[in-house]
């Protein structure tokens, strides 16, 4: 389920962590590790491992030179995702429901992988709009973050799910693997965002539209019903013009901080075996600065 926790047996040692994933040199996600762990006065370092760096090592070795080189465990990020399922030997129950992996705990000779961004998303939304109404949503992108936000929202009581992709494949994929795991009555793919968003009591943004690259929004301001809730997974901005649109309208929002925090906060716990100090991680990620490579990186995140 969301809401349990795997856990990893106590470390008292130092912890070696990673990141693999392509164009990652902004990313915030080593200094919220490492924020953590100096809060606890863990030994943790974590490392960047990029794919541009290493283009002529395929996956698979470079997996196994990680852990011969004592890694505890990665994060996995774009794209990489799906391509490392072969290479794991089990799978929780999220990252086999959604049929992506973002973090990897390496642990008595076994691969075992994880999907926090469910978690990650379900724990946000939970905290920052409890109580919303939730008979009817949509989901505007069905990309790799979006698979991850369907799961959790249909796992959080949403009893009817509108997906929308200006790819319909995506929405396809997303659905078939959605369907092994709810029941099929509760998704439907449509069409035409704009006439799924009437009647909805709220509506999620897993798209890049309203990235600092990609200005704009994902929906006209005035099919935004009014008084409905509005969430989006993009956090840079913090406040996207389609939180301002919605907010105008009387709607409650979230912004994609939540998310990126509790992802993060799920997979230290796996990799170390300790609750994070969520101060420390919290500060640690607004601290940062948006670099560009960050930037691209979460549009390649989200599509």
């Amino acid at each position: 389920m969301i809401r349990s926790m795997d856990r990893q047996q106590d470390n008292t040692d130092s912890v070696l962590i990673g990141l693999i994933g392509s164009g990652i040199a902004g990313s915030r996600t080593p200094a919220m590790h490492e924020g953590a762990a100096r809060a606890l006065g863990l030994p943790l370092v974590y490392r960047r491992i990029d794919l541009s760096r290493y283009a002529d090592t395929p996956l698979a070795d470079l997996i196994a030179q990680l852990e011969w080189l004592g890694f505890d465990g990665v994060n996995v990020t774009y794209p990489c995702k799906q391509a490392i399922l072969p290479l794991l030997n089990d799978l929780s129950e999220n990252a086999a429901g959604v049929g992506a992996v973002n973090t990897v705990v390496f642990r008595d000779g076994r691969r075992h992988g994880h999907n926090t961004d469910i978690w990650g998303f379900a724990e946000a939304f939970r905290l920052d709009l409890a109580g919303v109404p939730r008979r009817a949503v949509l989901q505007l992108g069905a990309g790799g973050a979006g698979a991850a936000t369907a799961f959790a929202l249909l796992c959080e009581g949403v009893e009817e799910l509108r997906l929308y992709d200006p790819v319909a494949s995506n929405s396809s994929a997303v659905v078939q693997q959605l369907s092994q795991r709810y029941d099929p009555a509760r998704i439907k793919v449509v069409s035409d965002p704009m006439h799924a968003a009437r009647g909805c009591d709220g509506i999620v943004n897993a798209s890049p539209v309203g990235m600092e690259k990609l200005p704009g929004m994902p929906l006209p301001p005035q099919a935004i019903p009014t008084g409905a809730w509005v969430a989006d997974i993009i956090y840079f901005p913090m406040e996207t013009e389609f939180l301002k649109a919605a907010k105008s309208r009387g709607c409650r929002v979230m912004n994609g901080a939540g998310m990126a925090l509790w992802q993060a906060v799920r997979a230290f716990a796996l990799f170390t075996g300790q609750a994070p100090d969520l101060d420390a991680m919290r500060a640690a990620f607004h601290a940062a600065r948006p670099a560009p490579a960050l930037i691209a990186q979460q549009a390649r995140l989200i599509s």
